[in-house]
């Protein structure tokens, strides 16, 4: 493998869907949990601990959409022609969802109705994130530069396997981050929540590592063959050290620690997604370099990436650090 701009394009890519994913996935699980919290003072403040960050953190998704978009045009074209009910689905509910969350507060007539909406706007992002995954694991069908499949082929058990896993794991990140931000009778919900939550999530990655070497022969070589299985043994063991720690630290009263070790679980867990796929951008048929544009416009592209990239990073920290600290109903961080 040559280390060539085709490689760093990707690694751009991957970085700002990992950063999405960590980012907008916490306050879609606030959206997952809200049912289960009390109308008015925990809801409010569960809404309040992300207000200031949930759309900022959206930007990532944009970022890696229209850098598979410039850097990879091919399978960008790919996947949105097999997965485009998925996608659209998943943009119409980020959309309600947004709506949702300001005409809660400037409708509080109706406030109950979009109280449902942002759960199921939440709901339904959550699930073709994960129906996305999932049929890309699977494969997409590609004759030549087109895809070749149905309409329906990405709605199969796996993807739908996938879907409920990222949906719980979003849910688990939302609980670990009301146990950072809130008090009181709201953060022990949230610690509730987590005990469950971390144990289903973990269960649905047993489940989708035990069913992903099945899909294919790749994934089974690369996972389970010799000598390959020394290589990437690290991985599941990380993880269930990481796995041990969270139990541990969840027990003992920690607040920081959980939310940390949730996101390195969801690390590992991208870690050993790009084991099982690399370096196709579409799992057995088209590689980053099928798919890549043109040596000129990677360079090009890079050079404002390298302007543009940083200025988000930095403004994004600064946004974290102004609201750090526990978040009150009134909205104020202390």
């Amino acid at each position: 493998m040559n280390f060539d701009l085709t490689v760093v394009w990707a690694l751009i890519i991957v970085f700002a869907l990992f950063v999405y994913v960590v980012m907008d996935g916490f306050d879609l699980g606030i959206g997952l949990l809200f049912p289960v919290l009390e109308v008015g003072h925990e809801r409010d403040t569960a809404m309040n601990s992300i207000a200031p960050l949930w759309d900022g953190n959206e930007t990532w998704l944009v970022l890696g959409g229209g850098g598979l978009l410039a850097a990879f045009p091919l399978a960008y074209g790919v996947i949105l022609s097999a997965l485009y009910a998925p996608i659209i689905a998943m943009l119409l509910a980020l959309v309600f969802r947004g709506v949702a969350f300001e005409f809660r507060w400037r409708d509080p007539a109706h406030q109950a109705f979009w109280d449902r909406a942002f759960t199921g706007g939440s709901f339904v992002a959550a699930m073709a994130q994960g129906i996305v995954l999932g049929a890309l694991l699977e494969g997409i069908k590609v004759s030549g530069r087109a895809y070749a499949g149905g309409w329906w082929d990405w709605l199969t058990p796996f993807s739908l396997l996938t879907g409920v896993s990222v949906t719980l794991a979003y849910g688990l990140l939302g609980a670990t981050w009301l146990n950072l931000k809130t008090e009181g009778a709201l953060q022990q919900q949230a610690v509730r929540m987590a005990w469950w939550l971390g144990a289903a999530t973990l269960a649905a990655i047993g489940l989708v590592s035990l069913a992903t070497p099945l899909l294919a022969g790749d994934y089974f070589d690369r996972w389970l063959s010799f000598p390959n299985i020394l290589w990437v043994a690290p991985v599941p063991v990380l993880l269930g050290i990481a796995s041990l720690a969270f139990v541990r630290c969840l027990k003992s009263g920690r607040e920081l620690a959980p939310f940390l070790l949730t996101l390195s679980i969801f690390l590992l867990c991208f870690i050993g997604l790009g084991i099982s796929v690399f370096p196709y951008v579409i799992p057995g048929s088209v590689t980053i370099w099928q798919a890549a544009t043109d040596r000129s416009s990677q360079v090009f592209m890079l050079v404002g990436t390298a302007v543009v990239l940083p200025m988000i990073l930095g403004y994004t920290a600064w946004s974290y650090w102004v609201f750090r600290g526990k978040v009150q109903p009134d909205g104020y961080h202390s």
